[in-house]
């Protein structure tokens, strides 16, 4: 058995792992894009899949899934594993990637769709299913849990051979935060013996539920006080679910106050407003909390005061109203790295004007605009956007409660909530401090029986 790399090693973007099961059969866990400073990487995929004879999809996060058009043009016609909800979210996922980076031509974007339609495969969370495998004598099965990161999210459990003997390889994908609304935190797998587990938060604690949204109220109440507009770049699944979740809260809880009574807002992303159908549709996965508000006739995510955009056309009206008027706004748009999309031309309007505030509630990676505003807002500095020069006058909050990956504290109790502690530990999808404090975490609480090693 061999574990290959091909993405989110030296990053957080373009997770593609390949479990190599003996020479003849591979098995691909997630094939993403790579975005931010990895962006300019050839998309094309550049190693042998002649022996692969499936793809097991965690979840519907771009870099998590955006090569799947590039794997099925290098002749991939296997099976592709996924959770249910998952299932419904990836065709949604896969035409936008198309039509942004790929091609605007719909005959081509449908024959993608139909090919990628035929080999999906839905799979019940907790169930194992066998994966197939070529000339080989092997029992491979595998089987996805709940990863609480977003709707559908899975980490996967690999059985190779046959009990007592089997050995159990456990791919994290993403996994949640704890105390995050809508989905439940995700539990540790009863055992591993080789885990691959990502690291985006691995020298990092984020804040508690209760603190994140004190801050969050704190910050919109005064961004909002001298009638500017709040820009969230939110990613569309997971982030702004949950942003709609709190809000709806605070709104809730604050009636009586006038400020909130007058706030609008307003998700400026098709893609968002797709994905939160599907997280209404698919309320069975929602957490107890969340379901006990459903109960009581409350809408977590559509209540009186949001609004959505749909056509560009609508975008630019929306825009152009807001500078024009004297009344505070909440936008989320998408992309949440500030790599493109609708967020973009809202920076572009209104990153200069100091009654403006933008809230960042996930992480930013290496060369996005995001992380540029992040770093150059608080110097009073400027970015480049569209081509030109526009000076950071709004003010820059971070809040990082929001972020839908585990943090180190999850990180380790993944691994210590085990019954049966994996001998090897692969640490991927992570800067480079992150991964080397988490492995050196890893390390001090395993104890010298465990290898622990940096993602190649």
């Amino acid at each position: 058995m061999q574990i290959k790399h091909h993405g989110a090693v030296n990053g957080v973007t373009g997770s593609c792992h390949e479990l190599q099961i003996s020479k003849n059969t591979s098995i691909l866990i997630d094939c993403g894009l790579f975005q931010g400073e990895d962006a300019g990487v050839d998309l094309a995929i550049d190693f042998d899949i002649s022996n692969v004879t499936a793809l097991i999809v965690t979840h519907c996060h771009i870099d998590h899934v955006g090569r799947i058009p590039y794997l099925l043009a290098a002749g991939f016609t296997g099976p592709i594993y996924t959770s249910v909800a998952s299932s419904s979210l990836l065709p949604l996922v896969i035409e936008d990637a198309l039509k942004v980076g790929v091609t605007r031509d719909q005959t081509i974007i449908n024959a993608c769709l139909n090919l990628l339609s035929k080999l999906i495969i839905k799979v019940e969370f907790n169930t194992w299913f066998e994966l197939p495998v070529i000339n080989d004598h092997e029992l491979v099965k595998a089987r996805l849990q709940r990863a609480g990161h977003i709707l559908g999210s899975a980490y996967v459990e690999i059985d190779i051979g046959k009990k007592p003997s089997s050995h159990r390889v456990v791919f994290s994908g993403d996994l949640g935060a704890p105390y995050t609304p809508l989905l439940p935190s995700p539990k540790a797998p009863y055992k591993a013996d080789t885990l691959v587990i990502e690291s985006t938060y691995g020298d990092k604690n984020h804040q508690g539920r209760k603190q994140r949204t004190q801050t969050l109220k704190a910050i919109i109440e005064k961004a909002v006080s001298d009638n500017g507009v709040v820009l969230i770049p939110a990613f569309s699944i997971g982030r702004t679910q949950e942003l709609l979740y709190e809000l709806e809260q605070l709104i809730h809880n604050s009636k009586k106050h006038a400020i909130w009574r007058s706030i609008e807002v307003i998700i400026d992303s098709p893609m968002a407003a797709n994905f939160t159908q599907q997280y209404r549709q698919f309320k069975n996965l929602w957490d107890d909390e969340a379901k006990k508000r459903v109960a009581k006739g409350r809408h977590p995510l559509n209540f009186e005061s949001l609004h959505t955009v749909d056509s560009h056309q609508e975008h630019q009206a929306v825009i152009n109203y807001l500078r024009s008027r004297k009344q505070p706004a909440i936008i989320l748009a998408a992309s949440g790295m500030c790599t493109g999309g609708r967020i973009v031309n809202y920076l572009d309007a209104f990153l200069a004007d100091k009654t403006t505030d933008v809230i960042f509630v996930g992480y930013q990676g290496r060369g996005t605009l995001g992380r540029d505003i992040q770093t150059y807002g608080p110097k009073n500095g400027y970015v480049i956007i569209n081509d030109k020069k526009v000076n950071i006058n709004a003010k820059v909050h971070t809040i990082s409660g929001y972020s839908a990956h585990a943090d180190q504290n999850g990180l380790l109790k993944f691994v210590t909530g085990m019954r049966k502690k994996p001998s090897h530990i692969k640490i991927v999808h992570g800067d480079e401090n992150a991964k080397q404090v988490l492995a050196q975490k890893y390390r001090e609480v395993l104890g010298k029986g465990v290898e622990v090693e940096i993602g190649e």
